[in-house]
């Protein structure tokens, strides 16, 4: 099947009961079991819930992966994937990411003994140096959070293969529409599925896709035995937003490149980050291994003037000032006290985050409506 056909059909077959084609929210705690032990496949909602299995195979279609497991949260999946490993094992990330993965590796694994370091690895020269025999993983992701740099999955892929090395890839700003990671050589994807795969900002989840049988089996059990999983009224809203994701990610990727153009062009305006624009350090990297350039904008005004970027922030009329992205409606955050805020100040300055910084996520609104609101914020 071609994407869009997966999207709508992969995995989802009509209710056998009753002949939906919308799978049904399972809304149940339990299952009758005919004899201790003898069941139909599901015995308890928190092991596995139908709707969510209709649910994780779509996902896994979607990424070209075997398996997927999705979990309450996108932290919950992130949680899942660093319990695979025991204290003294070392995790190289890139040092442009989510704020939240930065907060769980440093705030609460690092607790428990996992070593983490934070590296440039939109030069995959920058890796093969820093790897030790404790290194076990490597995670990135690509386009960064928030300054929407580059990463070369296939050639950060080859050396970690080479030294025996599992590559994590969080492909929440691409979604499997524009990048399919696990084709690259990644080993396991992960999602905040909260963001693009949802699509309508009103559900939180999470979702892991790979291909490896027994790395799956060990995701699965931490997520039983942990207990990080989605109800099925999420799963059933997501299964709703997978079957426009297409159509919204086009619409996506149209509008921030015509929002980028704007903005580059602004007299007001100083650096913008968007991998669309030939400017863009990563825009020929992002044409070989993305199918799109995305719906994230980050911009920063002339001059570094806090108070003029909180000024513009605030007037905003349809960009909604908000956390989050992926929605059908256009957001606007600001990173260093928002989605980034937990990365210490001077971490977040070495690696090019300024405070004055503001990131877009760019909805599906009619552009002449976003660049007019652009136009009277930034004046």
């Amino acid at each position: 099947m071609k994407f869009g056909t997966k999207a709508i059909h992969a995995g989802i077959e009509p209710d056998p009961t009753t002949g939906a084609i919308m799978t049904p929210i399972y809304q149940t705690s339990t299952y009758v079991q005919e004899s201790p032990g003898k069941h139909k496949g599901y015995e308890y909602a928190r092991t596995q819930n139908p709707t969510r299995t209709v649910l994780q195979n779509n996902l896994a279609a979607l990424e070209n992966g075997k398996h997927g497991i999705c979990y309450s949260s996108g932290l919950g999946a992130t949680d899942a994937i660093l319990k695979l490993f025991k204290p003294g094992d070392e995790i190289i990330a890139s040092n442009d990411l989510y704020g939240g993965t930065y907060r769980i590796m440093v705030r609460v694994f690092q607790e428990f003994g996992l070593h983490f370091k934070f590296v440039d690895l939109s030069n995959p020269a920058n890796l093969e140096p820093v790897i030790t025999s404790a290194t076990k993983m490597v995670w990135i992701e690509t386009p960064t959070n928030p300054l929407l740099r580059l990463v070369d999955i296939t050639a950060i892929a080859a050396i970690t293969k080479s030294r025996g090395i599992q590559l994590v890839v969080d492909n929440t700003f691409a979604s499997p529409y524009l990048q399919n990671p696990l084709d690259l050589g990644a080993d396991i994807v992960m999602h905040s599925v909260t963001k693009y795969l949802g699509g309508h900002s009103d559900t939180v989840m999470g979702a892991i896709v790979l291909n490896d049988d027994e790395t799956a089996q060990r995701l699965a059990f931490i997520q039983n035995a942990c207990g990080a999983v989605p109800g099925p009224q999420d799963c059933f809203l997501v299964l709703r937003g997978i079957k426009t994701l297409h159509i919204r990610m086009q619409r996506h990727c149209e509008n921030a490149m015509k929002v980028a153009q704007y903005l580059q062009q602004h007299p007001k305006v100083g650096q913008v980050y968007y991998p669309g624009l030939e400017s863009h350090a990563g825009h020929e990297l992002a044409k070989k291994q993305m199918r799109g350039f995305g719906g994230m904008v980050s911009f920063e005004l002339k001059g570094d003037s806090m108070p003029e970027a909180v000024k513009v922030m605030e007037s905003f009329e349809v960009f909604s000032l908000g956390e989050s992205l992926g929605g059908v409606e256009s957001l606007c955050t600001h990173p260093a006290s928002m989605t980034h805020a937990s990365i210490p100040k001077e971490e977040r300055q070495r690696n090019g985050l300024k405070d004055t910084l503001i990131r877009l996520s760019v909805g599906i609104e009619d552009i002449e409506d976003l660049i007019q609101d652009l136009q009277q914020a930034i004046g």
